[in-house]
């Protein structure tokens, strides 16, 4: 599993972050994007890392990543619900849930 911080806040404060399992990192629509069109990322667009997992929900898309973790289980970071929306807002972790 792995857990991807944000330079962002999330909504109620804190430091962003989601998790996504090493299977569905590997899959065919999952991209880290520092570029877009052979130019740099922007602010705008995430720079300077964006995590792209195309078979989730928008808020699972991490913009201005500052660092990946390797875990074995979520229960050690934030309230150990697996993201910040999911510690905040009581989302599951996968939209297809």
């Amino acid at each position: 599993m792995f857990a991807f911080y944000s330079f962002g806040e999330g909504l109620y404060g804190g430091v962003y972050y989601d998790t996504h399992t090493l299977d569905n990192c590997l899959k065919p629509g999952c991209i880290l994007a520092w570029e877009m069109n052979y130019q740099p990322l922007t602010p705008e667009h995430g720079a300077p890392l964006r995590l792209r997992v195309e078979n989730q929900l928008g808020y699972e898309m991490v913009k201005w990543i500052r660092s990946i973790e390797f875990l074995s289980a979520t229960d050690h970071i934030g309230k150990g619900f697996g993201g910040k929306n999911e510690d905040d807002e009581y989302y599951d972790l996968l939209a297809d849930s």
